[in-house]
Formats: C-alpha cells, sequence, structure tokens
C-alpha cells in the first residue's frame, strides 16, 4: 500500500465509523512502534510519524553515534553514521535512520494488524463513551431496532449506537415496534471491561423533566424552575414548578394555553396522567397542593421536626386524596419528601 492509497483508508474508515482519521493515525502509529521495537529488544527507540495533513508516513530508528558500538540495538559507529547522513554527524550527537516499509517483516505486519484493530476498537469505544458521557442525564431520540420475544428487551439505535433498554425500564402497557422513533432518558455512564455501559430508561422521572423543558420555553431560559418530579410511569406523574417572576404563573406556562403544552408530554407518554402544582417552602401550602386535585382543609405539621404531618381533608375527598391504592398520597409523598397521614375531617372533628 502506498502513502496516498494508505491516507484514503484513513479517510474511508472516517467516513464509515465516524472515528476521526487522526485518532485513527495515532493508533496504528503505536501499533506500529510496539511491533518495530520487537527488533529491538523492546527498547524505546522506534518512532513513526502519520502526518494527515502532508501525507506523509515514517517510521524510523534514533540511534546513538559511537566510536565503539556497546549496545547494537541503540548504538551505531560514526562512519556508518556518515554514509546515511552528512552534516550534523558526530560523535555524541543521535541520527534517525528511517526504516523501509518492506523490511518490517511478515510478523511485525501481523502483529502491527492485529494491534491496529484493537486499535481502531478502543477508538470506537472511547469515542461512544465520550459521545454518552456528554449527553448523560439528558433525553435522546432513538429507534426501536427490534424486540426480543424472550425478554421483551428492546434493541435501540441512538445515532451510530446500538443500546438495550430493558424491559422493566420501558413504560407499563407500553408496546413498542421496530422502526419506531422513541425519546428515552439517559441515566448513567460508565465504564466496563466489555466496553461502554449505558443505562437508559422509559420510566425515569427524569424523562418527563427533560420532556417539560423541551416544550416550555420559561424552563428553558431559566424563568421556571422544575424543584422536585415523583412518577409511577405509565400512570401519573407529579411536577413541582416555581417562577423566580412573580408574574409569572409557573404551573401555568408548563400547562400551556388549552392545556396545549402538558397535552404533548402526555402523547408522548401514552396517555400517562400529569399533575402540575405550585412549589412552596410552606409545607403546608407545598403539601396541600401536591394533594392536588384533591381539597385540604388544613396540614398539621409534626413538631418533632420529622419531616412528617396530617393532612385533613373533606369526607368527599378522602379517596381522592388517597388516591388508587393510595397512588396519589404516595406520590405527593415522593414530591415533597414529607411522610403524610390523611384523615377525614369528621374524624379529626371527632377528636
Amino acid at each position: 500500500m502506498n502513502n496516498n492509497e494508505f491516507f484514503e483508508a484513513l479517510a474511508l474508515m472516517e467516513k464509515e465509523r465516524g472515528i476521526p482519521s487522526k485518532d485513527i493515525a495515532e493508533k496504528i502509529a503505536g501499533a506500529i512502534v510496539t511491533s518495530i521495537k520487537k527488533d529491538y529488544n523492546s527498547k524505546d527507540i522506534v518512532f513513526c510519524d502519520i502526518d494527515i495533513e502532508t501525507r506523509t508516513f515514517q517510521v524510523y530508528v534514533r540511534k546513538n553515534i559511537v566510536e565503539v558500538i556497546e549496545d547494537e540495538d541503540t548504538d551505531i559507529l560514526l562512519e556508518d553514521a556518515l554514509k546515511i547522513r552528512k552534516r550534523g554527524v558526530k560523535v555524541g550527537n543521535t541520527i534517525d535512520i528511517k526504516l523501509d516499509t518492506k523490511d518490517f517483516g511478515r510478523i511485525a505486519a501481523q502483529t502491527a494488524k492485529h494491534v491496529i484493530r484493537q486499535g481502531i476498537r478502543d477508538v470506537e469505544r472511547s469515542q461512544t463513551l465520550s459521545e454518552f458521557q456528554q449527553r448523560n442525564q439528558e433525553l435522546v431520540s432513538a429507534v426501536v431496532s427490534k424486540i426480543d420475544p424472550k425478554t421483551g428487551n428492546a434493541i435501540l439505535e441512538i445515532g451510530k449506537s446500538e443500546t438495550i433498554l430493558p424491559k422493566i425500564e420501558q413504560v407499563p402497557g407500553e408496546i413498542l415496534l421496530s422502526g419506531e422513533h422513541i425519546k428515552v432518558y439517559i441515566v448513567d455512564v460508565g465504564d466496563t471491561d466489555k466496553g461502554p455501559k449505558v443505562r437508559i430508561s422509559r420510566t425515569h422521572p427524569g424523562l418527563v423533566k427533560r420532556l417539560l423543558e423541551i416544550e416550555v420555553p420559561e424552563i428553558y431560559d431559566g424563568t421556571v424552575e422544575v424543584k422536585s418530579v415523583s412518577r409511577e410511569a405509565g400512570s401519573r406523574t407529579k411536577i413541582a414548578v416555581w417562577s423566580k417572576d412573580e408574574n409569572v404563573d409557573a404551573v401555568g406556562a408548563c400547562i400551556g394555553p388549552k392545556g396545549a403544552r402538558i397535552n404533548k408530554i402526555v402523547d408522548e407518554l401514552g396517555g400517562e396522567k400529569i399533575d402540575v402544582v405550585k412549589y412552596s417552602d410552606d409545607p403546608v401550602e407545598y403539601i396541600s397542593a401536591a394533594l392536588s386535585p384533591a381539597d385540604v382543609v388544613s396540614i398539621l405539621v409534626s413538631e418533632d421536626g420529622s419531616k412528617s404531618c396530617e393532612a385533613i381533608v373533606p369526607d368527599s375527598q378522602l379517596s381522592l386524596a388517597i388516591g388508587n391504592k393510595g397512588q396519589n398520597a404516595r406520590l405527593a409523598a415522593k414530591l415533597t419528601g414529607w411522610k403524610i397521614d390523611i384523615h377525614p375531617q369528621s374524624s379529626y372533628l371527632g377528636e
């Protein structure tokens, strides 16, 4: 392979795999050095320069110019050095001896080929890890490649990478189809011996938060802040929001005109109900809002500092406040971080 063919191959690899030619060249240079050094008892005297801009490829050995050779690998006699170059050649200096790629030998070439292949895999792995780390805890678009009929796990394509959306991270009742475009939330990114490990989810509360940021400009520009999210995927989500501008209605901004903004998120989540409530530093106000759509008569905060309270609601609102199988109360507790005991008003008045 001549220089032009070599650099054209690098360019083609960059185009097909998306790996910068410079990164591939560095790996190849390292592989060649590792291979050739074996001929010099692994001494650190072999160098490889690959210049993408000038399309030059040079491998050379750097030797010490001496009068008497003490190490055949590292030393060269003055008279032999003068045969290679005339200028700047004297005892005590070094000389770079260019190697002909034909002299690398079959074994060296095979070794280099193996290391190059591994190097390319390492670059791809590093690049994939970097891309996902940059998008950690963000929302990304993915295409469903296929569904495992045994486990129910979905194989998704995210950019040029494939990753698994486990069944447990899929919204209950949601049916994913091959070729379908969906949004997923990158929960965590790690590096393992087998490559980048990416945890993605459709059930994580962060997914709803990021969807809201997309639909609500006031969140994007920082006027409205999402303070907390509690979610039971596929069923209901509660979101607490707050505005630093007293003239901006945080809840109204999130819901949008005639519910347009929140309805887009509901549609994306397959009809999942979303309650948007106003955050408050006052626990009484906050907990009362969190228990919506139920009305609250009063909140009795525990005096022992344990972040627990009793919520008194009208008798007719008791089942609404608790919710189906306790869901409304459970989500309100997760949202606020408070333990909430709900009592009907008649019971409280009787006591």
